[in-house]
């Protein structure tokens, strides 16, 4: 492992990544996201940015401070270096990074970086240890190198927007760029695999992730739909295709979600709403009766809901076993979180530098996430950097 630069915070956590360099030559989500998480369990990451910095300091409103939220959301516990690749001395700097690193992580378009000697044969000939993830949008091959890889391209493309939105409406994206998270989570996977094989062989590799088949995969039961059941989904608005009830119903003051995903959970859920004989209607005894004759359950589920309001609904019904919940405005999922004991705000960095952040959803017993260092204003640590890639390797 290779020890990083030393700044006035620590130069890694001390989580179960600790004593890992990653070079961080990605922007804007995907890549960003997952050395985030990387920088979380203790790596070190080093973000190089180009000089005009990650498009997502730009990408407001909302601003905290006057930085864009987007970008503080996915860059703590990182040390950024603004490094011109078209710049020779800029650009020694980057290769000696790369040298250096355990871990490379890029976005560009598939080969952009090896212009500049560091796509990934480049780097492994002189660094054969590195794990060097690359996250594009359809892949390297012919057909998709050249393509853009923006997440909603990828919703539209991939079918996602198709099931969005109500039944003969207008198709919709996602309200979070959903395959880029994906994609992130999907590299990270990849990385530590690398990772936990490199611990035997010494030689790393090149991992490869691209946002469709990402979307592809994270489909799911959908994607399964067609490829093993030759059946292309469809829009629901909030029904799913294979269950019921799973989906919004009405109350006397707005909707509940109600999932009874099994013949238990909906035994249980008749009992709740004064109906137990529902429970034994030939129609609805199984979850695929349910599912077919959903149009005559749905009504007789309703009228009852609607004879007290969703709160207290909600409290008799997952009291009883039966997963429920209401519809929350962000401000309210933050706050149920808090209410259930999950403290999902955390603060990164000290004093007035420091900035409130989500909570890593990875919890340890021994080794728990650390937010050491704010996001990091553009070059923030790059003479410091700069100094240590000019030292001897080893020195700090």
């Amino acid at each position: 492992m290779t020890a990083g630069p030393a700044g006035t915070a620590p130069a890694s956590g001390q989580g179960p990544l600790a004593g890992l360099l990653v070079a961080d030559f990605s922007r804007i989500l995907a890549g960003p996201y997952a050395t985030m998480l990387l920088a979380d369990l203790g790596a070190e990451v080093v973000k190089v940015e180009g000089p005009g910095g990650d498009d997502t300091r730009t990408w407001t409103p909302p601003v905290r401070d006057g930085v864009s939220t987007y970008y503080l959301g996915v860059n703590r516990n990182k040390r950024s270096i603004a490094l011109d690749l078209k710049d020779a001395v800029d650009l020694d700097a980057a290769c000696e990074l790369a040298r250096r690193a355990d871990v490379l992580v890029e976005n560009f378009k598939p080969g952009g970086l090896a212009r500049f000697g560091l796509d990934y044969d480049t780097v492994s000939a002189t660094n054969p240890g590195i794990v060097y993830a690359s996250i594009s949008g359809f892949g390297s091959g012919p057909g998709g190198r050249s393509l853009p890889g923006y997440d909603l391209i990828v919703q539209a493309i991939s079918g996602l927007m198709s099931l969005t939105g109500d039944p003969g409406g207008d198709p919709y994206r996602a309200g979070v760029a959903v395959f880029d998270v994906m994609a992130g989570l999907h590299a990270t996977i990849g990385v530590l695999s690398a990772l936990n094989l490199r611990h035997g062989t010494g030689r790393g590799q090149h991992v490869e992730v691209d946002l469709l088949s990402s979307a592809l995969s994270g489909l799911v039961n959908q994607t399964s739909a067609y490829v093993a059941g030759d059946v292309v989904p469809f829009r629901m608005g909030n029904s799913h295709p294979s269950l019921f009830p799973y989906e919004p119903l009405p109350c006397a003051d707005g909707e509940l979600i109600v999932t009874a995903g099994n013949d238990g959970q909906f035994r249980k859920l008749c009992e709740v709403l004064g109906v137990p004989e529902l429970a034994e209607d030939p129609r609805f005894l199984r979850n695929e009766d349910r599912t077919a004759n959903r149009g005559e359950l749905r009504p007789l589920l309703v009228e009852r809901l609607r004879t007290r309001s969703k709160t207290a609904w909600f409290r008799e019904i997952i009291g009883a076993g039966v997963p429920c919940g209401p519809i929350n405005t962000i401000d309210q999922g933050v706050a149920f979180a808090e209410e259930v004991g999950l403290d999902p705000v955390v603060t990164a960095g000290e004093g007035t530098a420091a900035v409130p952040s989500v909570r890593n959803p990875i919890r340890f017993s021994d080794t728990a996430a650390d937010y050491r260092l704010p996001p990091p204003a553009l070059d923030e640590h790059g003479a410091e950097i700069r100094r240590w890639l000019a030292a001897p390797e080893g020195e700090r």
